[in-house]
């Protein structure tokens, strides 16, 4: 069976540094918010091209912190609403209500599935304080355009970036695009730890110091508490093995685009619809997601042919019992995205005889 993701291949790499790093950390006595976070936050802003980044628990709190800070700021106050796709899975809208404030959900586009120029000009009303744009599947779409569409209107432009690590808008990257960005670095991201881990990425420093205040309780200094904050600190262990394979980023999305193209290139199945997609760096394929109709049929015969594949995501939010506020609401597009998606093994581990297969395979059915 080729697996959907093989997590243990991919870290074995790290197999020797990973021991080596905890072993030191231990040593040092100091588990928490330490150099080895001090010096992921310095490597990550630059990588990204951003001034400042702020290690956090999980990609869910990045993006609740970005949020909280904006309101302790008060260039956002509670109740004012925020665009988000309605194609994107629950955490971008979760972390909008946690908030406060209110989410007002878009029907994205049928080409590559993300909020665009377009659906936000004819969804943004004098309410709106805010554009939450997530780099599904890791493609940023728009980027540059929104931002500037959201300076001309003064409103945030935030990235969900959670998908989005590496990828490229022309001579910007996922988390330099917006006004704030929130990362995951959950293990099966393009750049994942072993456990949960997150990050803030901002030019804006009143922003970064204020969300490093929030992470701590909303304590810049021990025990004094500006902010009414929350505990979502990244750790020492996790960050150091993020800064050993933030090095390697770059390359294992190159490879990642190479099977992409590959599948893009090879696959030709007339029932198949592949990711529209211009070879450029503006997606780093988390997810390689292909739509076809009959989805568990397809699914069943790769199935029975070795190949592992993931749905990406069977539920909309909107339809999600939790969301139940949201169920009147009509999205054709998401709904039909949601009916007919499904992601293809594509990480940097897969052998080009297992590229190959999956090609022949696709093509067979």
């Amino acid at each position: 069976m080729i697996p959907y993701l093989d997590l243990k291949k991919i870290n074995q790499p790290y197999e020797e540094i990973i021991p080596a790093i905890s072993q030191k950390i231990l040593e040092s006595g100091w588990y928490i918010l330490g150099k080895e976070v001090e010096n992921f936050e310095k490597n990550f802003a630059e990588y990204c091209g951003t001034k400042y980044a702020v290690g956090v628990g999980n990609g869910l709190d990045a993006l609740i912190l970005i949020f909280k800070a904006y309101i302790a700021l008060g260039k956002l106050k509670k109740g004012d609403k925020i665009l988000v796709p309605a194609n994107t899975y629950i955490a971008s809208i979760l972390a909008i209500m946690i908030a406060g404030l209110k989410p007002k959900l878009v029907d994205t586009n049928l080409q590559n599935y993300n909020l665009d120029l377009d659906s936000v000009k004819n969804s943004i009303d004098c309410e709106t304080k805010g554009i939450l744009a997530v780099h599904l599947y890791g493609q940023i779409t728009d980027g540059k355009n929104l931002r500037k569409f959201a300076d001309e209107n003064g409103i945030l432009l935030i990235e969900d970036a959670a998908q989005a690590h590496g990828a490229k808008d022309q001579d910007k990257k996922a988390g330099a695009i917006g006004h704030a960005a929130g990362f995951s670095f959950y293990p099966g991201k393009n750049l994942g730890c072993i456990g949960d881990g997150g990050a803030v990425t901002t030019d804006d420093p009143e922003l970064a110091k204020c969300i490093a205040a929030l992470r701590n309780y909303g304590s810049a200094k021990k025990y004094h508490n500006t902010y009414k904050g929350m505990n979502s600190r990244l750790d020492e262990i996790q960050a150091a093995i993020l800064n050993e394979k933030l090095k390697n980023l770059d390359t294992d999305n190159a490879r990642r685009r190479a099977t992409a193209k590959r599948f893009i290139t090879e696959i030709n199945n007339e029932k198949i619809i592949l990711p529209d997609w211009d070879f450029s760096e503006n997606h780093n394929f988390h997810i390689f997601a292909i739509r076809v109709k009959n989805r568990s049929d397809f699914q069943n015969y790769l199935s029975e042919k070795g190949i592992q594949t993931i749905i990406h995501y069977p539920i909309p939010p909107h339809r999600q019992e939790a969301m139940k506020e949201f169920s009147l609401l009509d999205f054709p597009i998401t709904e039909m995205i949601h009916k007919d998606i499904i992601s293809l093994p594509c990480h940097q581990m897969l052998a080009n005889e297992e590229i190959s297969f999956i090609i022949n395979v696709i093509n067979n059915y």
